[in-house]
């Protein structure tokens, strides 16, 4: 025969007056993040780079994304490492190695905006 328990019937005995009542928070207004200026100020590439994105003045944040279809569109990006791109006979001139990681790219790639 299988015993049955029985319910726990102690109730909670806490008031509502016991309780702390705060004021609600008030939510502020989200504030608009504007673009620093020293990523916007265009530069000139330097003639390595400006074989692959072009020689017109660009901001940092376009260069940036310009390298990123370069990469893409050969196929660049290490399949086994997606974070490692191979340099090609291109990319060999600025990044002085065959194969250099996404976060030091922009770093290597600084040195050649002016």
């Amino acid at each position: 025969m299988a015993t049955v328990k029985k319910a726990d019937t102690t109730q909670n005995t806490t008031r509502l007056s016991d309780v702390e009542v705060r004021p609600p928070i008030k939510k502020s207004s989200p504030k608009k993040s504007t673009a620093n200026a020293a990523f916007m100020k265009a530069m000139t590439p330097s003639p390595a780079l400006s074989a692959v994105i072009g020689s017109t003045p660009l901001p940092r944040t376009e260069v940036t994304k310009q390298l990123w279809v370069y990469i893409k569109q050969h196929g660049l990006q290490d399949t086994k490492q997606r974070t490692m791109i191979n340099a090609d006979a291109k990319l060999l001139p600025i990044f002085q190695k065959p194969q250099v990681s996404m976060f030091e790219m922009t770093k290597l790639v600084n040195a050649h905006l002016s």
